[in-house]
């Protein structure tokens, strides 16, 4: 059957409705290929520009008139290897750990006994972002993930030079509950982490969300956050996410390289 002769019948012929519903899809799904082609670099620009509006926020650089690429000019992007704690030469800026984590020749598998945070499987790289003044680092920022009670939540935690004082916490990625474990987003939350130690004088892990609120006077203060009200085990799933990645299974081999003589900002 010719075009016009399908074109000629009556609107309600079942031929004539397949085929201009089958055109419609056509059309429709090449505009919509063709678009998502073409916003894909603006896409990623904005994913881009929002790791740095939230890397600038954990470490207490982004304000209401920051010129954020400028202000990231402070931040140096280095990929290290999770298991040895060193630098390896990959470009930060074409490494990407979560999609990394998804490929089986560039993660490993974590025991139930390791995977405190809940995410399964590590990358075996990460990228870290070392804050300088005058090449002094006076922050490192790491990025976390671990599962709270609804999702995974994707973030970044500051630690200053001494490497045991937190500067910040902030996640920019989670499905929690408005409210109840969505108050991790709340200012007041985050700033009861800035200035808590994650470690001991002795280099031991320390830092735990707790249930409730913590008494000043209580001997791990120092070390200890208030939990979220009615949010027991998003507080719970964070406090897990920080210790797994400060740890040995983390961050702990890159941060033991730093404390050590050899090891260098």
């Amino acid at each position: 059957m010719s075009l016009y002769t399908l074109l000629s019948l009556p609107n309600e012929h079942p031929k004539k409705t397949v085929f201009i519903a089958t055109s419609l899809c056509l059309v429709c799904s090449i505009l919509v290929a063709f678009t998502s082609v073409n916003l894909r670099p603006l896409q990623i620009a904005n994913q881009q520009l929002d790791i740095k509006k939230n890397i600038l926020a954990v470490a207490g650089k982004l304000h209401h008139d920051t010129d954020v690429d400028r202000a990231f000019e402070q931040f140096e992007a280095k990929v290290v290897d999770l298991h040895s704690g060193q630098y390896i030469d990959i470009d930060p800026q074409q490494y990407d750990q979560y999609q990394a984590a998804k490929d089986p020749e560039q993660r490993i598998t974590l025991s139930a006994q390791q995977d405190i945070a809940n995410i399964r499987v590590k990358p075996k790289w990460a990228t870290v972002y070392l804050l300088k003044n005058n090449h002094l680092v006076e922050q490192i920022i790491l990025p976390v993930s671990g599962y709270g009670l609804w999702s995974t939540l994707y973030g970044f935690i500051a630690l200053d030079a001494d490497l045991s004082t937190i500067g910040g916490l902030r996640f920019y990625q989670h499905a929690e509950t408005p409210g109840l474990g969505g108050e991790i987003d709340n200012p007041l939350w985050r700033e009861k982490w800035q200035g808590k130690q994650a470690f001991d004088s002795e280099g031991q892990l320390k830092i735990k969300v707790m249930r409730g609120a913590v008494p000043t006077n209580a001997k791990e203060y120092s070390h200890q956050v208030d939990g979220i009200s009615g949010a027991t085990l998003t507080s719970q799933g964070v406090s897990n996410l920080v210790r797994f990645w400060l740890g040995q299974d983390g961050f702990g081999p890159y941060l033991s390289q730093l404390r050590s003589d050899d090891g260098a900002l």
